[in-house]
């Protein structure tokens, strides 16, 4: 094959030509079909929800997730890469609701009927999906998106009904009522994991109470307190940050074992914690009032003891010889507030299982939207009447102070709504049951970074609380639970199964048509209950659902489970990553997958959120035009965001990886110069197919050049081809240990490597060596490297290895190649070419420091180095730092010595290295071709330019490939310069 110089393209250029020839050629399809069906890698791909566009913060983990792949194919592997969408849950509704103006879930079935409104849903789950595939496509990740499964497909959606089932019928789910985070505007509850997942929480300015209950006074009480023999009332304050659910209070919490104290203030008695007399009896400048401590008490004094309702109780409460009494609970403080909580079981979790263990009484006093359904708020927000409750109260004369707090409060996540926790019946997933064994099988899983996996993640499932399975909405999988008038449940596994039951199949079994289905078992109709699946346990049914397991692909599935791999950001460790766990774990026993990859997020150029609105970053596809899609895709792979750490993104960070990458294809420019000139070609008939290796696949030849290093003499030759393959090798193992960034941390150190020491060092070589095998094996070497190189970078930069590859050899892709083998790596040669390089580094440090220019040759260096092979490269040395001797001291401390001594004669040598210089870049700016003969001319008066001329005249020549040189011709190309003080004129012209 002969190279042609110049023939590199622009990245833009060459990265969308290769889009369009690899889906011509189709190039992914054949890297899958070429690798045998027994042995797969299984990737999980976490799916994005389909109103959503294509960002930094997605296509960061679609780079890994197309370049792991890409590196397990290249190991032999059976990759098949499939995308998915998720298309179900709050996102989509609240997307619709947006085009639809829609404000609240009460506008659903009035404004608008449920059947036109599932249909605009489905409408808007397909509208995306184009972009989507041109921006994976520009980043170049392949995937496969004809066949890309859908949760709101049929058959996805049985098999979620399938796993419900099959978990119910272990007791692994059950209907229970409990307090959870719960979203007015949407009217249905929320799991704490989505709120952490992203952490939605914002800063609210509320209002604190505290509120004054009147104790309930017996004949035992006023003997036990001398002084209250003539105010018989005392008032229990107790401290509140949500003054909306006192008109729901039943109960008062104590701790038994916390001192007390009665507290005369203003002629008023209150009763709160000692310890916190002096934080909460203050005013409004935080000043401590003027009060007097009557006594002090343990808490067990109050306990049992009743209390007067702040308002007049609903008939459930005042009937219920429970309600309004003090409990003991361990949860109450003497380090908060008064030490005396309020307690409202509907909207509280302490609260709840406080009543839960003690049987006292709860109401609700808020419909499903957040509205009162009872007082003298009714029919009013809970949230826009919240500090207007405070006021009112305190005008009652039942709040002593009120208080404004600024603290950090959930929302929703979708829609931004300030969320309340608020009891609500619902279905459930056991995890306090299979706990222990998610913890265990999470043992067998392999994090990155590790420190998750005892971390975060156990942490998540330490403290996970019964997963909360139904939501109250419309757009999801429905739940296949059919209820009897008389409370009977019937769970439905299959479509097939609800045919027997009711003698009814559906094209479609989303709300409102799975709604109509009835039945009748033994007499009794059972009608379908209104609620709809978690979107998150379509998310964890995902290894399973997506080939519609187990109606078909029943061996497919069981042969790829777990997978070998999934990658999302930090986020998902409490969302996809837990739940996925947790369904398997309930469904089969066993982990889901069995290496993690976790993400950091990625901030915009200011340290802040990535956000239109703040014009902190650069759109990506702006980038890749601009850079290079390699460079972002490096950019993203090499940083802190792949060890789960947070990243600022600068432009110029993608700039300086498109620069430093360039240095490929300035070896590539290089290489092709000479290769042109002297006609040196690689043949096919020394290239060999592509070893099978481990993976025994079943390709086409592939077009590699045979390792030279075992008939090279020259000892750059040797190192660089030991360094490629040294870089060959550390890849590998890291890539096998998922961890990305110290993959590819030697690989711009390499480039630096081949680039700025073997190349330059070797520049001579090519275009004017004497010896014809030395220049051949310098051509063979740089071509074996930069094909290797190719290679080993595909997974990382797959345009540029491409690109690369098929220049250097005409080869079908560096795609469908296997990982090269490891080839001889001399580490004794790496070793000492290391201690050459920075003694040369030293040097010229030396050299910088005393003020001498790298042209202006010195008498010697002495290197004093514990290692003795260092002299067996000295002419390198000698040569880099421009000596005529190298000397040599065997030391245990490494140190340099350079001989700053300049004779006349080295001053003159010096003045012809620069002679040479300037012809040389005169040369250049006359645009002549590396190899053309010149006619070539210097004047000059300067005494040091003459005798440089007639000391070094051959050398001046040999250099510059002059066939004349005078001191008096006049040639077409001419250029003045100044060397020092001294002033010359430099002409020249081809022969």
């Amino acid at each position: 094959m002969k190279f042609q110089k110049n023939s590199r393209r622009k990245p833009l250029e060459y990265e969308k030509d290769l889009i369009l020839r690899w889906k011509k050629n189709k190039t992914f399809e054949k890297s899958v079909d070429q690798r045998s069906k027994d042995d797969p890698y299984v990737f999980y791909d976490g799916p994005p929800f389909i109103t959503g566009v294509p960002h930094h913060g997605t296509l960061l983990p679609s780079v890994a997730k197309d370049v792991v792949p890409r590196f397990w194919t290249m190991k032999g592997k059976r990759v098949e890469r499939t995308w998915g969408w998720d298309c179900h849950g709050l996102p989509a509704e609240v997307f619709t609701e947006k085009k639809l103006g829609i404000k609240d879930k009460r506008d659903i079935g009035t404004k608008i009927s449920l059947e036109e409104y599932i249909n605009t849903c489905r409408t808007n789950m397909v509208q995306t999906g184009s972009e989507w595939e041109d921006t994976i496509d520009r980043i170049g990740r392949w995937v496969d998106f004809n066949g890309a499964y859908k949760t709101m497909d049929k058959d996805y959606m049985e098999s979620v009904w399938w796993a419900f089932k099959e978990l119910y019928d272990k007791k692994k789910i059950y209907e229970g009522e409990r307090v959870l985070m719960y979203c007015t505007r949407d009217a249905t509850p929320l799991s704490k994991a989505e709120i952490a997942m992203d952490n939605s929480y914002s800063d609210d300015t509320d209002a604190s109470v505290f509120v004054k209950s009147k104790l309930n006074e017996t004949e035992e009480t006023k003997d036990k307190s001398e002084k209250l023999k003539d105010q018989n009332q005392r008032y229990l304050l107790a401290w509140t940050t949500t003054p909306w659910t006192l008109p729901s209070n039943s109960a008062i919490a104590v701790n038994r074992n916390v001192e007390y104290a009665e507290v005369k203030v203003d002629g008023e008695v209150f009763v709160l914690a000692k310890a916190l007399i002096e934080t909460a009896l203050t005013d409004e400048k935080h000043k401590i009032v003027e009060h007097e401590v009557l006594r002090t008490f343990a808490g067990e004094e109050l306990v049992g003891k009743k209390y007067e309702p702040l308002f007049e109780p609903e008939e459930s409460l005042a009937s219920n010889d429970k309600a309004f009494t003090i409990w003991h609970a361990d949860f109450v403080t003497d380090e908060q507030g008064t030490g005396i909580a309020h307690e409202s079981p509907a909207y509280g979790e302490e609260d709840y299982a406080l009543s839960q263990q003690y049987g006292f009484p709860w109401v609700i006093s808020t419909d499903e939207n957040g509205f009162f359904t009872m007082g003298g708020w009714k029919g009013q927000n809970v949230w826009e009447v919240n500090k207007q409750i405070a006021k009112d109260l305190k005008e009652q004369g039942k709040v002593w102070k009120i208080e404004y707090i600024t603290h950090s409060y959930p929302h929703c996540f979708r829609c931004d709504t300030k969320l309340m926790y608020r009891a609500h019946p619902s279905w459930f997933m056991d995890i306090d049951g299979q706990r222990d064994d998610m913890l265990e099988a999470n043992q067998d899983i392999h994090w990155h970074p590790e420190h998750l996996k005892n971390g975060r993640f156990a942490k998540t499932v330490e403290s996970a609380p019964d997963w909360n399975l139904s939501r109250d909405r419309f757009w999801a999988t429905p739940m296949p639970v059919w209820r009897s008038e008389d409370g009977d449940i019937k769970v439905v596994g299959s479509y097939d199964e609800l045919e027997e039951l009711s003698g009814r199949r559906l094209d479609d079994y989303h709300r409102p048509w799975v709604d109509d289905i009835t039945f009748e078992i033994g007499g009794k109709t059972y009608t379908r209950i209104e609620k709809v699946m978690d979107c998150w346990f379509e998310s964890g049914s995902m290894p399973f659902a997506q080939f519609h397991y187990p109606f078909e692909n029943k061996e497919k599935f069981e042969a790829s489970f777990p997978g070998d791999f999934i990658v999302e950001y930090m986020g998902q460790v409490r969302a996809w990553f837990y739940y996925m766990h947790a369904v398997s774990i309930g469904l089969f026993g066993k982990k889901a997958y069995r290496n993690v990859i976790t993400t950091g997020t990625i901030a915009g150029n200011d340290g802040r959120k990535m956000s239109k609105s703040f014009g902190n970053y650069t759109d990506p596809i702006e980038l890749a035009d601009e850079y290079s899609a390699d460079a972002l895709r490096f950019l993203y792979m090499s940083s802190p965001l792949m060890n789960g750490g947070d990243y600022s993104l600068l432009d110029k960070d993608v700039s300086d990886i498109h620069r430093k990458l360039q240095m490929i294809w300035n070896m590539y420019d290089f290489f092709t110069l000479y290769a042109d000139v002297d006609n040196w070609e690689f043949s096919t008939d020394v290239a060999v197919d592509q070893p099978s290796g481990e993976s025994g696949s079943n390709q086409s030849a592939a077009i590699l050049p045979i390792d030279p290093s075992t008939n090279l003499a020259n000892p750059l030759d040797l190192w660089i081809v030991s360094r490629v393959h040294q870089l060959n090798k550390s890849i590998d193992e890291h890539m096998q240990r998922y961890d990305i960034p110290n993959a590819m941390k030697p690989i711009l150190e390499f480039v630096d490597d081949a680039s700025n020491w073997y190349v330059r060092r070797s520049r001579k070589r090519f275009w004017k060596s004497e010896d014809d095998s030395d220049k051949f094996d310098a051509y063979k070497t740089l071509h074996y490297v930069l094909v290797h190189l190719s290679q080993i970078m595909a997974p990382f930069t797959p345009f540029l290895a491409e690109e690369l590859y098929q220049k250097l050899t005409g080869g079908e892709s560096v795609h469908l190649l296997d990982w090269p083998q490891v080839g001889a790596i001399d580490e004794e040669l790496t070793r000492v070419m290391g201690e050459v390089r920075v003694s040369v580094s030293e040097g010229l440090a030396a050299r910088s420091r005393a003020q001498l220019k790298a042209r202006q040759p010195l008498a010697s260096v002495t290197v004093h180095s514990p290692e003795q092979k260092f002299m067996d490269y000295s002419d390198i040395v000698a040569e880099e730092l421009n000596v005529k001797k190298v000397l040599f001291n065997e030391s245990p401390e490494f140190n340099v010595e350079l001989d700053t001594n300049i004779t006349d004669e080295l001053r003159i040598e010096g003045v012809s290295r620069e002679l040479i210089r300037h012809i040389q870049s005169l040369r250049k700016t006359s645009e002549l071709e590396v190899s053309d003969r010149i006619h070539l001319s210097v004047q000059s008066d300067d005494q040091d330019v003459q005798k440089a001329l007639e000391q070094f005249g051959d050398e001046i020549r040999r250099e510059t490939l002059a066939d004349t040189l005078d001191t008096t011709s006049e040639y077409g190309s001419q250029t003045a310069i100044k060397l020092n003080k001294a002033e010359a004129t430099i002409s020249l012209q081809t022969v």
